[in-house]
């Protein structure tokens, strides 16, 4: 098969309804709009929410509190087992290292190290934060733990 014999499956491509084509058509005149009125006004309708004058419900809802959600600090979390299975004993990692490795998705977004699973390897580990479990663990395996 080759491309210039690709089809679309029957039935899927439907030709737009063709209103305001004359009134033999049962879709003319109107245009299936009825007689007068704001929606059958060019650009008429009322916006989303609108609820004819009646005080709407987002604003008769009562707004109290205050959330610090907007302000969470959020990482990407890495923990030592997945460094100890990626790089080689002695290397450096960092996060453009984490990075090519599949590790973090975002250089812009700040990496924490947890401390999951065992390290055996001598490794130089940068990254945002480090879990005190996950210092503890490299730093037993003769590695280094450097926050930047």
């Amino acid at each position: 098969m080759g491309i210039h014999e690709l089809r679309p499956a029957p039935g899927s491509k439907k030709k737009p309804k063709r209103l305001g084509q004359g009134v033999g058509t049962g879709k003319g005149k109107t245009a299936g709009k009825g007689n007068k009125g704001q929606k059958a006004r060019s650009g008429g309708g009322v916006r989303p929410g609108f609820e004819g004058g009646q005080m709407p419900l987002s604003r008769r809802t009562p707004k109290r509190g205050f959330s610090n959600a907007r302000f969470k600090k959020s990482f990407q979390i890495v923990n030592v087992e997945r460094l100890e299975e990626l790089f080689e004993n002695g290397s450096e990692v960092g996060i453009p290292e984490m990075m090519m490795a599949g590790l973090v998705r975002n250089d812009r977004k700040p990496v924490k190290v947890l401390g999951d699973g065992e390290v055996s390897k001598a490794l130089t580990v940068k990254a945002n934060a480090f879990s005190a479990q996950a210092v503890a663990k490299i730093e037993a395996a003769g590695g280094k733990t450097e926050v930047i």
